[in-house]
């Protein structure tokens, strides 16, 4: 009997269903796509990186890290440091009022006109096109104020340029925060700034220096605020905040390519080596900062497995 059945079975013709095959159509549609995008962008990232390191290797030479540059030659010395006293000073700046208007617009603002015309602005700030920030600095600042080309006009102005991005992603981190943290704290009898302090910005901490560390690798490739504001210098960076300018990669790269020497040339291939491998390693950081800082996060503690022992003879 259940060989007959068997047979009928196998001499029955069951249709193909036309919605699953429409489905897998669908979906293999979609996941062609989504590979030729991923191809696309590996494709133009490996073509950027090797059109610069073939430029650089003819004229690369070690010395660019232990001399200055000059008028016919030189290294890279000053603008290698000049490129991390504006980073710093922008990861100082743009930080705290990032991180803070990000924690007034997460935490202590209630909805509001006000709130919403403050989170317009900032999305309006971050639209804004870098030159039109140099071109500001430089009137307010260079002209305006007489600071001449200067640390502090092109510290502020970089910060003001990436604030906008450490404020979102601040934020963002914040709002993913699970509401059951903040009604726990309080349950406990925790004072708002410490349950801040001590629960909630720690849970946010992967999102918030993953903002920073964007912020500052935006930073590094400006040129066009800088030529407005820090203009450039063969010396190193001093200790002066106004009268002085400064030396950075992006000038040597935007500039020193259409020099008539060699050497001069070679230098813009080098910096613009320098600043790519500089892009890689703040994110590389921001990757490290997030594996780092990963305990804190929640979606660590929602969807981490938990280990269970069982004592033998239980």
């Amino acid at each position: 009997m259940a060989g007959a059945t068997s047979a009928l079975a196998d001499q029955v013709n069951v249709p193909a269903d036309p919605i699953a095959w429409s489905r897998r159509a669908r979906s293999a549609i979609w996941w062609s796509l989504c590979g030729t995008g991923l191809a696309l962008v590996v494709a133009i990232v490996v073509w950027v990186l090797e059109g610069v390191v073939q430029s650089a290797i003819p004229g690369w030479s070690w010395s660019i890290f232990t001399q200055a540059t000059t008028g016919v030659g030189g290294g890279l010395a000053n603008t290698i440091v000049g490129t991390f006293v504006l980073m710093l000073g922008v990861g100082i700046l743009a930080g705290l009022v990032g991180i803070g208007t990000g924690l007034f617009l997460s935490e202590m603002a209630r909805p509001s006109p006000l709130t919403a015309v403050l989170r317009s602005a900032s999305e309006v700030l971050s639209g804004v096109p870098s030159i039109v920030f140099g071109y500001t600095g430089y009137v307010a600042l260079v002209v305006g104020l007489h600071w001449g080309f200067s640390l502090l006009a092109a510290l502020i102005v970089l910060s003001l340029l990436v604030v906008p991005y450490v404020a979102k992603s601040t934020e963002i981190a914040l709002n993913q925060v699970p509401l059951a943290y903040r009604e726990g704290g309080e349950a406990l009898g925790m004072a708002k700034t410490y349950l801040l302090r001590k629960i909630v910005m720690r849970s946010a901490v992967p999102g918030m220096a993953t903002g920073v560390i964007v912020a500052l690798a935006i930073s590094v490739g400006e040129t066009a605020p800088m030529l407005y504001t820090a203009g450039f210098s063969n010396s190193y960076p001093s200790s002066a905040l106004v009268h002085a300018p400064v030396p950075y990669l992006t000038y040597a790269t935007w500039t020193f390519w259409n020099e008539p020497t060699q050497a001069v040339r070679n230098l813009a291939f080098d910096s613009s080596v320098l600043l790519v491998a500089l892009v890689l390693l703040l994110v590389l950081a921001a990757r490290l900062v997030v594996r780092l800082t990963q305990r804190y996060a929640p979606e660590r503690s929602r969807g981490a497995p938990r280990t269970v022992r069982v004592r033998r003879g239980a």
